[in-house]
């Protein structure tokens, strides 16, 4: 397989931007307010914790002193070992103190953790609910949307974890600064310096990590898709019957090498650069060692405080080298916490054509059925139109029906009736008001559907049908009515568990059907909103036999006399029963009207009739 290559370096060098890097850090005040909204008492147990692990470490190593410098007393007899083991008691409690703030810091993040995931996580659903059909077939809006999933439901706390972490180093740096100052006044300053090359090299690390995963995130995507082609049951059939395991994997191989090969070169850069820089951190914390010693060794200062200071700088370079990374870590975070708002603010207009501030919930014209008038689309990105000039009338107790060769606008036609896109020209009219006046909610309960590329939940056979009206999702007396009309009740009552078997084989105990049987579950299921106006059938009988396809357009024009009807089939069987046929062709209404109109017109409908007709002699 050969990968599309980009022309230019993901991490190629870039200057310094001060206010680039800056304004990054935009996202921190949001992350917190995100975590303080999540769980106020977790979010304040957290920050009790915080100040009080930042404060333990300079008492504790201002004990030692203590404790160091009574020893010392105690072997010149000038004091007695009581006050020795006073201090290491104080010590003790300040030690058991710290390990049980670090353990109830880390209950504390755990849960809130789980909490803030979950919640993260809902915000990115409830956005995609928000979403209309063309941004799931938009692939750079689809790369947004991965790169939000993939790593921002941990960002946020990861934030506010650094962040407070930054908070504890920097009152333990305050801290240690007070007793350092004691030593010299240069000697926190010292300590600051020596973490700042660390942390220029880190920031820059990030920021180039960060653009890798932005610019690779269609074959991030790609990979994903691989795995689930390669290990869903989905696919199991034509992968394993067509041999082609092999080959997908060999893609799936071929586009983790090409990641692999960009991951490893920034992590050795990484690496070195860590490695050079950490030595810079080791030769100055022994320059200080020397420096403390020396004077330690002149007499100026006592053993005990000879050990405070080395401890002291010890954890004052860590407590630096913390901050720093963790500012470092604060910007990684927001980073791609700004994947997670870009996603989530992402303004969903409805397809260049203002919303009503509040839709109708009921036509201006009850009884004139649904109404095409010179529409026209054009897909996103495409360079010619679906649909060119289509002007079409179903009234309510007729059946229209759609026909014309692959790619010629009839599921587009489906896509637009059920305003699950938008004409570019022209509008569609339900009662007489445009379907993009209409309140959303009040539109879907008049359309009841069965789609071509209907979905197959892996749910109880009861739940497939109740989706058809999420009102009644649970309406069993409502599942049997519908299932009868859709002829799916013989099979059903067959079931070890009748509506309430579990379907698929991603769950325990579920049972597969026949293509048929679900198309009949899919037929159910439209017939489940039983206030609906508009009945659309898109290939609803492809998997039937021809006995079944009989039966269920007779069923159709029985149970749906009172709605306006909306076919589309290749079998000219099917569409004959329909009061009006409209032949498509590029986009555009070529024929229409009855079926015996249509052979006797001996146009295009006529020759494809005749040559579907030929077949069956």
């Amino acid at each position: 397989m050969v990968l599309h290559r980009r022309v230019r370096d993901p991490v190629a060098k870039a200057p310094f931007d001060a206010r680039k890097f800056l304004a990054t850090f935009r996202f921190g005040t949001r992350a917190m307010q995100l975590c303080w909204s999540t769980s106020p008492p977790l979010f304040v147990a957290i920050a009790i914790l915080t100040a009080s692990a930042g404060l333990l470490p300079a008492a504790a190593a201002y004990t030692g002193q203590l404790i160091v410098d009574g020893v010392v007393a105690a072997l010149a007899g000038q004091a007695g070992a009581d006050a020795v083991l006073r201090w290491v008691v104080v010590e003790a409690v300040i030690v058991a103190a710290m390990a049980a703030i670090a353990r109830g810091q880390g209950v504390a993040q755990a849960l809130l953790r789980m909490r803030l995931g979950f919640r993260v996580n809902v915000m990115i659903l409830e956005k995609a609910l928000t979403l209309e059909l063309r941004h799931f077939e938009d692939a750079d809006f689809y790369d947004k949307l991965t790169r939000a999933r993939m790593e921002a439901s941990a960002r946020p706390l990861s934030l506010v974890m650094r962040s407070f972490g930054l908070v504890q180093n920097a009152i333990s740096l305050a801290s240690f600064a007070v007793l350092l100052a004691a030593f010299s006044p240069w000697a926190p300053a010292v300590l600051l310096l020596a973490g700042l090359p660390a942390f220029v090299a880190e920031t820059k690390f990030s920021g180039d990590a960060f653009r890798l995963m932005r610019w690779r995130s269609p074959e991030r995507r790609k990979q994903l898709y691989l795995e689930g082609v390669i290990a869903s049951d989905q696919f199991a059939k034509e992968v394993q019957l067509f041999e082609l395991g092999p080959l997908l994997l060999q893609r799936y191989r071929a586009i983790f090498e090409t990641l692999f090969h960009e991951d490893r070169a920034l992590t050795l850069r990484r690496g070195v650069w860590g490695l050079l820089l950490g030595l810079v951190g080791t030769a100055t914390f022994y320059a200080a060692y020397g420096w403390i010693a020396v004077v330690a060794a002149s007499g100026a200062i006592t053993l005990g405080a000879m050990t405070m200071y080395l401890a002291l700088f010890k954890q004052g370079q860590s407590a630096v080298s913390s901050m720093l990374g963790g500012i470092g870590g604060i910007y990684e975070d927001n980073l791609y916490l700004s994947n997670l708002y870009e996603y989530l603010e992402h303004e969903v207009d409805a397809g260049g054509r203002p919303r009503a501030a509040k839709g109708a919930t009921q036509g201006t014209m009850p009884g004139d059925g649904l109404r095409f008038e010179g529409v026209s689309f054009t897909y996103p990105d495409a360079s010619a139109p679906a649909l060119q000039d289509i002007d079409l009338h179903v009234r309510p107790g007729a059946a229209l029906a759609l026909v014309g060769d692959n790619g010629a606008g009839k599921t587009t036609i489906i896509k637009l009736l059920a305003r699950l896109y938008r004409p570019t020209a022209g509008r569609i009219l339900l009662d007489g008001v445009d379907l993009n006046d209409w309140d959303e909610h009040a539109l879907r309960t008049r359309i009841g559907a069965i789609f071509q590329d209907f979905v197959r939940y892996q749910l109880q056979v009861g739940e497939n049908i109740g989706a058809g009206d999420v009102a009644r999702f649970e309406d069993e007396p409502g599942w049997q009515r519908a299932a009868h009309a859709g002829m799916a009740e013989p099979f059903i009552d067959a079931l070890p568990e009748g509506y309430r078997t579990q379907l698929g084989k991603w769950f325990a105990g579920g049972r597969e059907l026949s293509g048929g049987q679900w198309q009949k579950i899919a037929l159910a299921r439209a017939f489940m909103r039983q206030d609906a106006d508009v009945l659309v059938l898109d290939e609803p009988t492809s998997a039937m036999d021809a006995e079944a396809e009989a039966e269920a357009f007779a069923r159709v024009r029985a149970l749906a006399k009172d709605k306006a009807v909306v076919l589309v089939s290749h079998r000219f069987s099917t569409v004959r029963i329909a009061d009006e046929i409209v032949v498509l062709a590029g986009g555009r209404v070529v024929e229409r009207g009855s079926h015996d109109d249509l052979l006797a017109a001996n146009g295009r409908y006529a020759r494809l009739f005749t040559l579907q007709a030929e077949a069956y002699r």
